[in-house]
């Protein structure tokens, strides 16, 4: 993609305006508490102090819309102590330029590294920097930057109280989340109806899982509904894909599968109803066509083998999501979905344990935020990159704003702060978009202050009302929220004394040029993802690699199996495809040609892996019971299949095709023992005389008589080929 095409595409992303669920509600919440800061400011303090306390309400309530499982009062905790002490700090060294500009860079460089704790933590570190670069001038002295700080922290307390006292949709992200991993199973069994070896997107489960992971105070106030489902919704995708493939036994058309389309079309109804009770803490409503079609009984006379064991499995895995669904329910509630969930129970499947992940508290995260940051200390890291730009970006922006004859510089690098991302795409998307909502909001405040001509009371009523349009419209599109950030900063700081004339024209000219800082800093001294892609597609390769392995493994001694090794490996092989499809996406709009990796062997590779995926789920499906025989030829072949794809990852990080000669190789002398086995097995029976006390010989392990792993393991070998044929020039 060229510089020109690129700077289009970014500019229309960022100008976009969505239609958005709007959260009513909540932004009202948001926007009484800032009056509520406002009022008891200005009516003990007046209003420069004010205007600094509602800085931190109304950056407190910024910090909750974030996307963080971390409670919404804690996230308004932090955002308003983190810009009192900002406030105070700034203010006390910046009578002293050089110890300012130290403290500067080291506040910015020390935000950009916070991204490597997740975008929740560097978002709010950015916002306070750029806010702090305007609260550090309202004092006039250093016990007034003490109180201005404490009340910025005021603020931030008063919005986590009002958190606490009118709570919205507690546990409402935790529930989001959990329910779309249930629709999207849902969704997924409708696929697989029409298309058998329909795709699946883990992001849904993996977004749930981190949702599902709490701190020991939140362990004992989570709705029961919350607990176990995600688990459930984890081991009933492998059953479903299962059920529905060709390969399992089950014939492309006939009576068995139209058996097994009607039951993956119960399964999405019962999920579906799963995830709306669970959505909005409503009863279960179970349809009652798919608990019939699951309590049909000629399930078992239609299917047999790994099939009719889906089937058994996807009912038992059913019902647990439905009681799990019901959670804390009426004493009549539950007891239908009891009933339901035991109608359709079948005798050979039973409830797994769920599986409980453990969130660090605030003090604990700590120095688990202070490890990530230092991995990100090396060259080549985006993070890094993205740390030394910010740092640089904000130390010059703020030069070039005293040296301009305009008066209030730091609107320069305010904007670019906020504007700043790891991302290119994002960088230049919200660059264009912070100017044109400030141009639009600017130009409102203007035509409020000309017709109304407020005084301190009415600037900060129209203040507020800016900030509820904020909150109520933030997720519809960067530029529709900067308008009203634009109009909410010039009305309060009109209210605080700042002269209308001082922050109209000057206000508009400064953001463009840190816009313009923000988008040469990205070009200067770029992250580019173009020329990361085979490393990424090496580790997705090498991930799934070791996921395959670790589930054959399982077949060559099922009773000193241990599946928190499938379970890892499957969670690194999740992590390490959505950070390939990320990559994609964000290469895609970035002006760099492709390094080595053309869009069509990216596609091809990435079909190939999602398939070799697809395959080691199957055989996850129908892991052997600790009892049953162990398969010997499985080892030597699980250890090939682990080496080929370690080394296969290099070589695709060196630009090489792999080669998976061993991979061949250890599935001809599985395949050639098998068959001897199988042959001497054979004789022995023919040998003998077999009398009415006599037992019938045993299958020999080795034959490999489970058809789940006799054809998997040549479909790993066929999805390893497609993949280097995708990347053969």
């Amino acid at each position: 993609m060229s510089w020109l095409r690129a700077l289009r595409e970014t500019a229309r992303s960022g100008l976009t305006i969505e239609r958005r669920r709007l959260e009513p509600l909540i932004a009202l919440r948001g926007a009484a508490g800032l009056a509520l800061v406002i009022g008891v400011s200005l009516a003990i303090f007046g209003p420069v102090v004010a205007a600094s306390s509602a800085f931190g309400a109304f950056q407190a309530a910024i910090a909750t819309f974030q996307r963080s499982w971390r409670p919404r009062p804690v996230l308004a905790l932090i955002s308003g102590v983190s810009l009192g002490l900002s406030t105070f700090i700034g203010y006390v060294t910046g009578s002293h330029l050089p110890l300012f500009l130290v403290l500067l860079v080291l506040w910015t460089f020390l935000a950009g590294l916070a991204w490597a704790a997740g975008p929740t933590g560097g978002i709010i570190a950015a916002s306070n920097v750029a806010i702090m670069l305007v609260t550090i001038t309202l004092p006039t002295s250093v016990a007034e930057a003490a109180l201005h700080g404490a009340m910025i922290m005021f603020g931030g307390i008063v919005q986590a109280v009002l958190i606490v006292l009118f709570p919205i949709r507690r546990w409402g992200a935790q529930r989001d989340a959990l329910a779309d991993a249930l629709a999207a199973e849902a969704d997924y069994a409708r696929r697989l109806r029409h298309d058998p070896v329909a795709h699946f997107d883990p992001a849904p489960l993996m977004l749930a899982r981190r949702a599902a992971a709490v701190t020991p105070r939140e362990a004992r106030r989570r709705p029961a509904e919350l607990h176990g489902s995600r688990g459930v919704a984890e081991r009933i995708r492998p059953v479903l894909a299962s059920l529905a493939d060709p390969a399992m036994g089950v014939p492309s058309e006939g009576p068995e599968r139209d058996r097994v389309r009607e039951l993956l079309a119960a399964a999405g109804s019962l999920l579906d109803a799963a995830a709306r009770a669970i959505r909005k803490g409503d009863p279960v409503r179970l349809p009652a066509a798919a608990v019939a079609a699951l309590k049909t009984p000629d399930t078992g006379a239609l299917l047999t083998g790994p099939p009719l064991r889906a089937a058994d499995r996807l009912a038992a895995l059913l019902s647990d999501v439905i009681e799990a669904a019901e959670g804390d329910g009426t004493k009549g509630e539950r007891a239908g979905a009891e009933e339901a969930a035991d109608a359709i129970k079948a005798g050979r499947g039973g409830p797994q344990p769920s599986e409980h992940q453990q969130r660090p508290t605030l003090l604990s995260l700590v120095p688990v935020v202070i490890r990530a940051m230092r991995r990100e200390v090396h060259h080549g890291s985006p993070i890094l990159r993205h740390a030394v730009r910010l740092s640089a970006v904000a130390a010059v922006g703020y030069l070039l704003g005293r040296a301009l004859p305009f008066g209030h510089g730091y609107w320069a690098p305010l904007a670019a702060v906020m504007v700043m991302r790891p991302e290119f795409s994002q960088t230049y998307a919200r660059s264009a978009a912070r100017f044109v909502g400030t141009v639009v909001g600017v130009f409102v405040a203007t035509a409020i202050v000309q017709a109304a001509q407020p005084g301190p009371g009415l600037s900060a009523a129209f203040a507020v009302v800016c900030a509820l349009l904020m909150y109520l419209l933030m997720r519809t599109g960067y530029a529709v929220g900067q308008a009203c950030v634009a109009a909410y900063v010039v009305l309060l700081l009109g209210m605080a004394g700042e002269a209308w004339s001082q922050t109209e024209f000057e206000r508009v000219l400064l953001t463009l040029v840190g816009g313009l800082l923000a988008m040469i800093s990205y070009a200067v001294y770029p992250a580019w993802e173009t020329p990361r892609l085979r490393g990424r597609l090496g580790d997705w390769l090498k991930a799934d690699g070791r996921y395959a392995a670790a589930v054959v493994d399982q077949y060559a001694d099922p009773a000193a199996r241990r599946h928190d090794d499938v379970r890892r490996a499957l969670l690194a092989t999740r992590e390490a495809r959505v950070a390939w499809q990320e990559a994609v996406a964000t290469a895609q709009h970035e002006p760099v040609r492709h390094r080595g990796l053309s869009r069509g062997a990216a596609d091809a590779a990435q079909h190939a892996l999602a398939q070799l995926g697809r395959v080691a789920m199957l055989m996850e499906a129908h892991l052997p019971g600790g009892g049953a025989t162990p398969v010997p030829g499985a080892a030597p072949f699980a250890e090939a299949l682990r080496r080929a794809t370690d080394r296969g990852a290099k070589a695709v990080r060196e630009r090489r095709v792999p080669d998976w000669t061993p991979v061949r190789e250890a599935l001809e002398r599985w395949d050639g023992e098998s068959r001897a086995d199988g042959e001497a097995v054979r004789e022995d029976g023919d040998g003998e005389a077999v009398g009415e006390d006599a037992a019938e010989p045993e299958p020999a392990a080795a034959q490999v008589a489970d058809p789940v792993l006799r054809n998997s393991a040549g479909f790993l070998l066929e999805a390893l080929e497609d993949f280097s044929r995708g990347l053969t020039p």
